[in-house]
């Protein structure tokens, strides 16, 4: 069964939103290093892990168990804006 309407504007709103605030996901993850090899790329999976979590809050709000098609979905959703993601993250101040 593919993802509601409610969730995939949901996750579009919160990729907007952290696309939005890449830059200061982008100076969390610098107050690891050097302990991590690239900025860019734990930038990207911080990003990632938030809507992660936004895309099982709102499952949990439908009171819908998330099955392989749902993350299968969901991949895509991330895959389709990773280009957009990674450029704010590049883009944002050192």
């Amino acid at each position: 069964m593919p993802l509601t309407k409610y969730i995939r504007d949901y996750l579009d709103s919160q990729i907007n939103y952290y696309i939005s605030e890449a830059q200061s996901f982008k100076q969390i993850v610098q107050s690891y290093s050097p302990e991590i090899t690239s900025v860019e790329d734990a930038t990207f999976g911080m990003i990632s892990g938030c809507v992660y979590s936004a895309f099982l809050r709102a499952c949990e709000n439908e009171k819908r168990s998330i099955e392989l098609e749902d993350m299968q979905e969901f991949n895509r959703i991330i895959k389709e804006n990773a280009a957009l993601i990674k450029t704010a993250i590049i883009q944002s101040p050192e």
